[in-house]
């Protein structure tokens, strides 16, 4: 049997992390899942393709006492509303997620993406759309892939996204567990139990899915790698030694591209370093706020 094509918030998000903090908003045409929660400065988070806020569920609650932490599902993907195929661009996400910004009266001070999401923050800060003191790159996808992956891998998913049955069957696929699983240590991560489940329910959406694929073939990185450096915000890139998607030397790559930026590696973590030790990259991200100003310097 098929699974249903839309998650649905009452029955797949009735555990879901930070559930309390969520709300759903209408702007760019859509209905998004968004998540507010914590105060102080706000520090905008958005996750990489084919996941959703849950994320953050381990990295968020260390970040909320000392920022108002905005996360949100991107276009297709969680419990965010299925977009047209223009929004799943770089350009097109970018300025969707600007609308809804606006929409919600949230002024980012701080930024941070993984992976995908990293690429979305930065194409937004070039636009203007977005004007924070910094930003933080986890694991991020910047630079366009070297090799067979680009004349591959895009051609693929676009090949793949054409059908609606093709969503459809990869969806069915998604309900086995070990199938996820296979895909996650695939990254060069290994994340709990927990983590997994969240991720078997995304991919067991046909909509998600579809979404993922749409991002995957639509997503041109040229344009932006050629802009890097006229990046003027302080940029920080989190890497994980063991990252088998976006490889730790990219971030150094965009390092020597964006003046001022620095790069730093996570020994012994992959794609998603983020949930694998948070306690890690949320020191990061708050020393880097605070180097900044954005956070008060920390007590001795």
């Amino acid at each position: 049997m098929f699974s249903q094509r839309k998650l649905s918030f009452t029955t797949d998000g009735r555990d879901w992390p930070n559930r309390e903090a969520s709300r759903f908003v209408k702007a760019a045409g859509l209905t998004w899942h968004v998540q507010i929660s914590g105060q102080g400065p706000v520090l905008l988070l958005l996750h990489g393709t084919g996941a959703s806020t849950h994320s953050w569920r381990l990295l968020e609650p260390l970040l909320r006492p000392h920022f108002t932490v905005v996360a949100l599902d991107f276009p297709g993907h969680g419990f965010t509303q299925s977009p047209p195929r223009e929004f799943l661009t770089l350009p097109g996400m970018a300025a969707a997620i600007a609308e809804l910004l606006r929409e919600i009266d949230v002024v980012p001070d701080l930024a941070a993406g993984h992976s995908a999401g990293a690429a979305v923050i930065v194409r937004m800060t070039l636009d203007k759309e977005i004007k924070p003191r910094g930003l933080v790159s986890l694991n991020g996808a910047l630079i366009p892939f070297g090799g067979v992956a680009t004349h591959f891998f895009a051609p693929l998913a676009k090949f793949l996204s054409i059908s609606p049955l093709i969503p459809r069957l990869l969806a069915w696929k998604g309900n086995d567990t070990s199938a996820v699983d296979h895909v996650i240590r695939s990254t060069g991560s290994t994340i709990d139990a927990q983590g997994l489940e969240y991720y078997r329910r995304l991919a067991s959406s046909p909509d998600h899915v579809s979404a993922t694929l749409g991002m995957m073939a639509n997503w041109e990185l040229e344009a932006l790698d050629k802009e890097l450096p006229r990046l003027d915000v302080p940029l920080l890139l989190i890497a994980g030694e063991n990252d088998k998607t976006t490889r730790p030397e990219e971030a150094f790559a965009v390092a020597a591209l964006v003046p001022g930026a620095k790069a730093e590696v996570l020994r012994g973590l992959g794609h998603l370093a983020h949930e694998e030790r948070p306690g890690d990259v949320a020191a990061l991200i708050l020393n880097f706020a605070r180097s900044l100003g954005v956070l008060a310097a920390a007590e001795a």
